[in-house]
């Protein structure tokens, strides 16, 4: 349910006390580190290609990059507001289908996924 915040921020509920203004989609894979970590830097690279489809993405509120070296994951977290949500899914979260395909072809990527989540601010 989307009802009028604070700040007139536009927020929805999961239960009366769990609110959101924000819906994030998460693209997550492991790197190998051999090579000298030659799929991380492919996987940068590939990223960089689509930042520009990224950035046209209607209620953009950021695009974060997770990189953990000791357990070799990295992430991309595509961040909305919750109001714009369902016009992004309704296209399917493009670009989405086309980095995934463009990631999992890179020799060392493994366990390629996604994930929705909420977001909000509790400081």
């Amino acid at each position: 349910m989307l009802k009028q915040g604070t700040a007139t921020r536009m927020m929805a509920s999961i239960t009366e006390n769990v609110e959101f203004d924000t819906i994030a989609r998460e693209w997550r894979l492991k790197w190998s580190a051999d090579n000298n970590k030659k799929s991380l830097t492919s996987v940068q690279q590939t990223l960089s290609v689509f930042k520009p489809a990224l950035s046209k993405i209607a209620g953009l509120k950021s695009v974060q990059r997770v990189v953990c070296g000791g357990c070799l994951d990295y992430k991309v977290v595509i961040a909305l507001k919750a109001e714009e949500w369902a016009k992004w899914e309704a296209v399917g979260f493009a670009p989405e289908s086309d980095f995934l395909a463009a990631v999992k072809a890179i020799d060392g990527v493994s366990t390629v996924e996604t994930q929705t989540y909420t977001l909000m601010p509790v400081i």
